[in-house]
């Protein structure tokens, strides 16, 4: 009996001493649940992405939560709230104002820099997730809206992708006559109509709408005359009005829309990083890049940048060390790099874009955009800016101006008032 006990002892001596040799994460079996947004195009390469990683590190499980951007901060703010929130989040740009105010409401990501290769970031690109110094999120990629146009559509009507403001303006009588719309601006939660306007008003006043630190630039009258110009683009026929675009598509996503789908609403403004949806709605090719659109002789381009998206660790995580590991494999890793392609933009990470890079898959609508915003000395987009509340004064105002409830002065100083208000709330909180 003490023989066999002590062979036993020596057995799990030589079992310890051998594991311990054996590659690992470092950590137990584990399962971690990380949550993103976005169209099918980005959750089929994430999803592809996360097996990827289950193969390559076999004892962590990722379990995947993924829909669309509408009412998606509804959800998370919730979870946040309630303690539920997954242990990796794809967060967007405003969150760390809205969850994070002193810079303890995420993981600060410093403190897991020997899992996760921060070096393959630039200081700037990292600022953007530092919030009261700490930082709270690592960008994945840097965007801003750009045009896109249905080429096809303008060749069959038999014109040309428009070079400047006067040319976007004349397509609308010109698209009228076809019973279709050049270009769609709308009032859901990517207020793309007030985006549009406000980077015409941009290059018009040579100032920026709201600073970094919150504070509103535009006065009542600047933003009435921003307005003005929306109202103008819908008088002119280059958009649907507020309440033809609700009786055509409801609460449907543009690119889920049947008139853009056949190509009677022929023109979008959307983010570089997310334009992959609207390829796929159409036949191959027929989307293009448009231009930059800009007034003679402005001194600020108007046109915007700001991180795409970002990921951040849930700070009450169990697993920080394995959700660190998850993070770097997503942002930095080769292989993850080649499957993801730019359906998250042009990578931030400098290995990522390597990848991209040597495998020629710089490339397509998401890079063409990448390299407009890139060259055109872009506004660096105010975290203040895409606030929900925010967003809702801006669709508000530009509602009441098109069913013509208010004039574009009242809805101005409303506008101003309420933002007042809102900025005041998040700088003094």
């Amino acid at each position: 009996m003490k023989r066999y006990t002590g062979f036993t002892a020596v057995l799990l001596l030589c079992i310890a001493i051998f594991t311990s040799c054996m590659p690992r994460t470092g950590n137990s079996s584990c399962t971690l649940r990380f949550s993103w947004w976005g169209g099918d195009d980005r959750h089929e390469a994430t999803l592809k992405a996360i097996e990827l990683f289950e193969t390559k590190y076999p004892d962590i499980n990722i379990e995947p939560e993924y829909g669309g951007w509408d009412g998606w901060t509804e959800k998370v703010t919730a979870q946040l709230t309630g303690n539920t929130a997954p242990d990796i989040m794809q967060v967007n740009y405003d969150w760390l104002l809205r969850f994070s105010k002193d810079g303890t409401g995420f993981y600060n990501l410093e403190e897991l820099n020997d899992t996760i290769n921060l070096d393959n970031f630039s200081d700037e690109i990292l600022d953007y997730g530092r919030q009261n110094g700490i930082l709270n999120a690592v960008p994945i990629s840097m965007t801003g809206r750009s045009l896109f146009f249905n080429k096809t559509t303008f060749d069959e009507i038999g014109t040309e992708i428009p070079k400047s403001w006067d040319d976007l303006i004349n397509l609308g009588k010109v698209f009228e006559k076809n019973k279709s719309y050049p270009l769609d601006l709308d009032i859901q939660s990517g207020y793309t109509a007030w985006y549009l306007s406000v980077v015409y008003g941009q290059q018009k006043f040579g100032k920026e709408f709201i600073s970094q630190d919150g504070t509103l630039n535009f006065t009542v009258d600047e933003i009435a005359q921003s307005l003005e110009f929306y109202k103008m683009l819908e008088d002119n026929s280059v958009v649907r009005t507020v309440r033809q675009r609700v009786n055509d598509d409801g609460n449907d996503a543009l690119y889920q829309s049947s008139v853009f789908i056949d190509g009677s609403v022929a023109g979008v403004l959307e983010w570089g990083s997310a334009v992959g949806k609207y390829e796929t709605s159409l036949e191959e090719d027929n989307l293009v890049a448009g231009n930059l659109l800009f007034l003679d002789d402005c001194e600020v381009s108007g046109w915007f940048v700001k991180p795409s998206l970002m990921y951040a660790i849930n700070k009450n995580t169990k697993y920080p060390q394995q959700s660190a590991l998850f993070v770097n494999f997503i942002l930095n890793d080769s292989e993850c790099a080649e499957i993801l392609g730019t359906s998250r933009g042009i990578p931030a990470s400098s290995s990522a874009y390597k990848a991209l890079e040597e495998n020629n898959m710089l490339k397509g609508l998401a890079y063409e955009s990448y390299i407009q915003i890139n060259e055109c000395s872009p506004v660096s987009m105010s975290p203040y800016m895409e606030l929900s509340e925010m967003r809702n004064c801006y669709n508000s105002a530009i509602e009441n101006v098109s069913y013509g409830m208010m004039t574009a002065e009242e809805a101005a100083q409303q506008m101003y008032d309420q933002m007042q208000k809102i900025l005041a709330k998040y700088k003094d909180s």
